[in-house]
């Protein structure tokens, strides 16, 4: 059965490690109706997408 010649030092497990970190979500507001939204996508709130309506929004 194989086993490890040395014992793992904390820095390379850390260094191992430092890549599954998670990425935060880039946030910015719409510019229509100043609601936070991810960039490049439409706005949940009002529907608009680059200045055009895109999608119609039910309001609750």
């Amino acid at each position: 059965m194989a086993l490890p010649k040395r014992r793992t030092s904390k820095r390379r497990i850390r260094s191992r490690k430092a890549s599954h970190k998670k990425d935060y979500i880039a946030v910015k507001t719409c510019p229509n109706c100043g609601a936070p939204q991810q960039p490049h996508r439409v706005c949940r709130s009002c529907g608009y997408y680059r200045g055009r309506q895109v999608k119609t929004v039910d309001a609750e």
